[in-house]
């Protein structure tokens, strides 16, 4: 424990990375373990790594928390879409139940403020007590129970419903059919993905005008822990499930009240690796479609 609890926020720098790293990879894995959970980051390395790539990005504003010059903490506001999305926040095992993760919550809250965001999302392990609390009397509702699911690649084909590796011709469809379902579009984060070639669409046919013709029917940025998914049926996203040639980092999330969608994936032998829970501050609107969320939201 640090003895000198006057605490200090300021944003993060690139040299900060390291620290936050080991400190990010330790707590995460000091609650998984005391709850008997696989931890969301299974080295020390991808830590660093993950901190390196937030700290380096300009669209992701990042707080740090200090006791006696020494970093305890970081958090960080993922900004580069019409919804503002939190996390990885992580506080110094030795020094938590101090209020460091409600301040660093708080400082990132406030930018969202700043920012005049709508809305704030995050998704956190429904195993973690503390966490919910913390995030409730911060404002955040609950709104969709999760099942990170995990295991080997299904290489399944659905007739009628084709994958293929997206293009940026398909932005301003997969565009369109994210703000349909969701109210926003999640254009930055496609293009990204489409840059990376990790982006997918299933497409289906369509009887518009007497003629027959494939549109896109949904997208994938990734089937991952980051990657999120939308699309207009069960069918298509099953399809983009059944193509992805795994499931990128600690797996994907499944919305639970989607029982269809998530029974099948269990029949298809995938398994629960932990329960979330998908919250918000501010608007939301109730997706008309189907999704799968990453793990900002």
């Amino acid at each position: 424990m640090v003895a000198d609890l006057t605490l200090k926020l300021r944003s993060g720098l690139p040299a900060d990375a390291y620290a936050c790293g080991e400190i990010c990879y330790e707590a995460f894995t000091t609650i998984s373990e005391y709850h008997r959970f696989p931890t969301d980051l299974p080295s020390a390395d991808i830590a660093h790594k993950m901190m390196v790539m937030l700290f380096s990005r300009p669209d992701v504003f990042s707080v740090v928390a200090e006791v006696a010059g020494q970093i305890v903490g970081s958090n960080f506001l993922w900004e580069e879409s019409a919804i503002a999305g939190v996390g990885p926040l992580s506080v110094a095992p030795s020094i938590q139940n101090v209020t460091v993760g409600r301040r660093l919550m708080e400082a990132v809250l406030e930018r969202a403020k700043q920012q005049q965001f709508t809305s704030v999302r995050l998704v956190q392990a429904a195993f973690h007590n503390r966490s919910l609390a913390l995030y409730t009397k911060l404002g955040f509702d609950v709104q969709e129970p999760l099942a990170n699911l995990q295991g080997t690649p299904l290489g399944i084909k659905l007739p009628g419903y084709p994958v293929r590796p997206a293009t940026f011709d398909d932005l301003e469809a997969c565009n369109r059919l994210c703000q349909k379902i969701h109210g926003f579009d999640r254009g930055r984060e496609l293009h990204h993905a489409i840059q990376q070639g990790k982006a997918t669409v299933v497409e289906h046919d369509d009887a518009t005008g007497g003629r027959l013709h494939q549109r896109i029917t949904g997208y994938a940025t990734v089937i991952g822990f980051f990657g999120h998914a939308v699309c207009e049926s069960n069918e298509d996203l099953k399809a983009l499930i059944g193509a992805a040639q795994a499931f990128e980092g600690s797996g994907f999330l499944v919305p639970t009240r989607n029982s269809q969608l998530f029974r099948w994936c269990l029949q298809q032998g995938l398994r629960v690796v932990q329960p979330m829970t998908l919250m918000s501050a501010g608007l939301y609107h109730q997706p008309t479609g189907v999704f799968l969320p990453s793990i900002l939201f």
